[in-house]
């Protein structure tokens, strides 16, 4: 019986998407059910999940992130769904490590990352993005040495789940509506779809340090054209992305941390009612919020 739904939206990237779907066969200690939007699939994608039997929902254009996560959900038929970039590998036991905790938390108000690996560092992401170069492209990619490797990684369960790969009961993504398309194609999406979730009530937030993946890191970002996910942020909830991760969410800060964040909380709820002010008085934020929603 499949235990996990991988949604996987991919843009003609068909070389990353074959390593990425290899790597959760293989690596994964459960059987999981593989669902990909195909974003044009001009480079042989949609002909190859064809072959591979993969329940897949498809587009002549890329529709973005968050409608092609929504509109694979109907095809969803476990109850946990997990979000993953096809420029992903999963490392082994990864999906232990997260069916295990969510075993122990005894309700269906989650929300939990893997921890991944990336070839470049992080100055504000040391938790929950451990450096380790194993390439930056298929051809490169050092699969058997990350192998050998990834278990001498020292990482912690870290605060703040926002990230991919990540994985929520699929109840709770229908309680707040999957992504939002208004961040399409998808900056800010990520940290909109926490949002929503603490509100709904969420608490547990939390990245699983033996749960790893290796991210080549942002291999769509750079074709498409990016709308104002920082500034709708701000617009929508009053306080900025940064307030809410940092302030709110501790996010990558080890579990264990006792640090009190409801003095700096209030103070950047100021600044951030301030800055979503100015942001009515400049063009160029409300040309870029009508651009973005047009």
């Amino acid at each position: 019986m499949e235990r996990f739904s991988i949604l996987i939206p991919t843009w003609n990237n068909l070389d990353y998407l074959k390593l990425c779907v290899d790597s959760i066969r293989r690596n994964s200690n459960a059987d999981h059910e593989i669902l990909v939007h195909i974003n044009e699939g001009t480079d042989g994608t949609l002909e190859w999940v064809k072959q591979q039997a993969i329940k897949y929902t498809f587009s002549s254009e890329n529709i973005g992130i968050c409608f092609a996560l929504n509109g694979l959900r109907p095809l969803v038929s476990t109850d946990y769904i997990v979000y993953m970039n096809d420029d992903m590998y999963v490392c082994p036991n990864w999906d232990t490590a997260l069916y295990s905790h969510i075993q122990k938390i005894g309700t269906k108000l989650f929300f939990l990352s893997s921890t991944c690996i990336q070839p470049a560092a992080s100055s504000n992401r040391k938790n929950c993005s451990p450096e380790g170069h194993y390439g930056t492209t298929v051809d490169e990619f050092q699969e058997q040495q990350l192998l050998k490797e990834y278990t001498q990684y020292e990482t912690t369960d870290w605060m703040g789940s926002t990230i991919p790969p990540n994985i929520v009961h699929r109840d709770t993504w229908d309680l707040v509506g999957g992504y939002s398309i208004e961040f399409s194609p998808g900056m800010g999406s990520d940290p909109d779809f926490s949002a929503k979730l603490w509100l709904a009530g969420v608490r547990e937030f939390r990245g699983i340090g033996n749960s790893l993946a290796y991210h080549f890191m942002s291999k769509s970002i750079h074709r498409v054209r990016k709308n104002s996910g920082s500034l709708q942020f701000l617009r929508k909830y009053g306080i900025t992305i940064r307030t809410f991760q940092q302030d709110i969410l501790s996010f990558d800060d080890p579990v264990t941390s006792k640090k009190d964040n409801r003095r700096q909380l209030s103070t950047d709820i100021l600044r951030s009612r301030f800055k979503r002010m100015l942001t009515f008085f400049k063009d160029d934020g409300r040309r870029r919020l009508w651009d973005d929603l047009t």
